[in-house]
């Protein structure tokens, strides 16, 4: 007799009797039944036979043949496996057992733990399992699977000590060749294959009607689990569970099953293949072929990518870098124009592929940065005006305009304008626009007063120039220049000086007046009085000449001559003039007695000449008189 503690055991009985078609009623050696134990595990399972005499232990089943894992005195976690042969089905069977849990009262021994492991794939998850409370009866459990030929499966069970004593047992393992009697059976599952980030949906029809002790999910053979999301009949004997795998990723990838728990079992369906594909995104970014000031035509450059194919389809979507425009463009060959863009911008173009089912469409692959070159602009500035007139400044102001009458950020604006005046003309061209000024106007300085201006402006980009109309404008007067000095004739007499000059080279304006100064600076005769010898003549503008009268003779005079306009009198021009010299002029004498006579002398008085211009020299003649 073999005594035990407080331990776990299992019991199976051969039902069928063949040999490796998984029953085993473990009243001859297990591995006569094709059960082997696990050879990666903490514990071995042990075969005990209490048909013939029972244990002392009270916690072992008498009278049954059975498999069993003692938890006594083992530490928590320690595991053992038991592995059927590998069996295949051609129809529907229900695979039944029974379990044993043994320990103190309300004591959990341990977990008991069923797999059901398809061809040679991993373990995977339980799909049934139990841990207590230790009760003293036994237990049946039924097996619905739904895996068939050409695949086989391997029932495993796995006992998995708690550190409690006790034991867990199980026996009489019977592969039944018809359908669980209140366990569901499935029919077979299809794989599905979605775009990574999809939900995958699995379809699971269960052959019976719906009953609410059942709870079905769906597990993966990763450790991924999805509970059902609805269920729908399908005839008055069957229903479909549907399960959805959300937000999937490539790590998702593999197989998948469908669990259904009854009260007294559970039913497991075969695998399902969740294939996930990861949409295309390409490599490379696409290449620019040529350029516009409207379009950018491009290559897509995507036949190299990181993801699965096939291709259904390619898109190019392009930005704008500074901006909010966006597009996306359909595109059916490897180069794509890209129309109706703005002149002078630039763009992000990447190309998006897409593969087939929902969410096939990866994310943009790198991008391509490129700028359309400008346009001609659109029209030159309108509304040209003059909102101020000086003399030698005019300034103009216009319509504001922008990028959609520009069409490129660079630009210049230039104020071309022809001067007439003197028989001359001239052409300048000045750059334009203080972008600082709050108003779009412009100042032409250091320009000729008085002077008819034809002025207009230009609007230029790389790409062209666009005129604004012309318009006339004439300049304020100014004061004018002086008269030329070479100009300036005198005509000089004993008492007059005619004095003629020509108007200024430079008028700026319409000549009012000329104001003529003069006076004497100088003269031969030094006892001349001089202090009255000034004045001011004023000439209207088209007389040119002036006499000066009453001058002395011999005399130098200062003229200071100045042109003057409305706007007020120009610059003198001086210049001098000296009268011409006269005989000087004697008084007249009446018969006057002489003051002193002797025989030889005769005083007489004699009164001063009347100088003309210069120092009177007297000469004395002797007079010689005849008696």
């Amino acid at each position: 007799m073999i005594e035990f503690g407080h331990f776990i055991s299992v019991t199976v009985k051969l039902a069928r009797g063949t040999a490796n078609d998984g029953d085993c009623d473990f009243e001859k050696p297990f591995s006569s039944c094709g059960y082997t134990q696990g050879r990666d595990d903490d514990l071995d399972w042990e075969q005990i036979d209490t048909s013939e005499k029972s244990s002392l232990d009270p916690w072992v089943p008498p009278g049954s043949a059975f498999m069993m894992v003692n938890s006594t005195a083992r530490f928590s976690g320690q595991k053992a496996l038991l592995f059927t042969p590998q069996l295949k089905e051609n129809d529907t069977h229900c695979v039944i057992f029974q379990y044993y849990l043994a320990g103190r009262e309300g004591g959990r021994p341990g977990h008991l733990n069923v797999y059901i492991k398809e061809n040679n794939s991993p373990m995977g998850l339980p799909v049934w399992n139990t841990s207590g409370p230790a009760g003293r009866s036994w237990t049946q459990v039924e097996l619905a699977i739904s895996t068939y030929w050409p695949n086989f499966y391997q029932i495993v069970f796995e006992a998995v000590t708690s550190g409690q004593r006790g034991l867990l047992a199980i026996k009489d393992v019977v592969l039944q060749g018809h359908q669980c009697m209140d366990t569901p059976h499935f029919l077979h599952i299809k794989g599905v294959e979605v775009n990574a980030g999809q939900s995958a949906t699995f379809h699971c029809t269960v052959n019976g009607e719906w009953r609410d002790n059942f709870n079905l999910w769906l597990q993966g053979i990763g450790g991924r689990e999805a509970p059902m999301k609805a269920t729908k009949p399908w005839n008055n004997q069957r229903f479909i569970g549907m399960f959805d795998v959300v937000n999937t990723t490539k790590q998702d990838s593999g197989r998948y099953r469908c669990i259904v728990h009854s009260n007294t079992g559970v039913g497991v369906s075969n695998y399902g293949e969740l294939t996930i594909k990861q949409p295309p995104v390409p490599i490379a970014p696409p290449q620019l072929m040529a350029v516009g000031a409207t379009y950018l035509w491009i290559q897509l450059n995507a036949n190299s990518i990181n993801g699965d194919g096939p291709i259904i389809n390619r898109e190019v979507e392009y930005r704008t870098v500074s901006g909010t425009m966006y597009d996306l463009q359909p595109v059916d060959k490897t180069s794509h124009k890209i129309g109706h863009l703005d002149p002078d911008t630039e763009y992000e173009i990447s190309v998006l592929l897409t593969r087939p089912l929902e969410g096939g469409t990866g994310a943009p692959g790198p991008p391509l940065r490129a700028r359309t070159k400008c346009a001609e602009p659109m029209h030159g500035p309108r509304q040209l005006k003059v909102v101020e007139i000086k003399a030698r400044q005019v300034t103009l102001r216009w319509e504001p305009f922008g990028y959609n009458v520009t069409r490129c950020h660079n630009y210049s604006l230039t104020v071309q304008y022809r001067s007439r005046g003197g028989g001359k003309e001239e052409s300048r061209e000045v750059a334009s626009y203080d972008s600082r000024s709050s108003a779009p106007q412009h100042t032409i300085h250091n320009l000729t007063p008085f002077t008819n201006l034809s002025v207009r402006m230009l609007l230029r980009n790389r790409e062209g120039v666009r005129e604004s109309p012309e318009i006339h404008v004439q300049t304020d007067e100014d004061v004018p220049g002086e008269v030329p000095l070479d100009s300036i004739q005198a005509s000089v007499y004993e008492d007059k000086i005619l004095l003629k000059w020509r108007e200024p080279a430079q008028t700026f304006g319409i000549i009012t007046q000329y104001e003529i100064s003069y006076k004497a600076v100088s003269s031969f005769d030094p006892v001349l009085d001089l202090s009255n010898q000034s004045g001011k003549v004023v000439k209207l503008g088209n007389e040119t000449s002036s006499v000066f009268l009453g001058l002395y003779p011999g005399s130098t005079y200062s003229f200071t001559i100045r042109a003057s306009t409305a706007k007020g009198f120009g610059p003198p021009a001086i210049t001098q003039a000296t009268t011409k010299i006269s005989a000087p002029s004697m008084p007249a004498y009446d018969q006057e007695t002489p003051l002193n006579q002797t025989d030889s002398t005769v005083t007489v008085v004699l009164k001063p000449a009347q100088s003309r211009g210069a120092p009177v020299r007297y000469d004395y003649s002797q007079l010689f008189c005849s008696q």
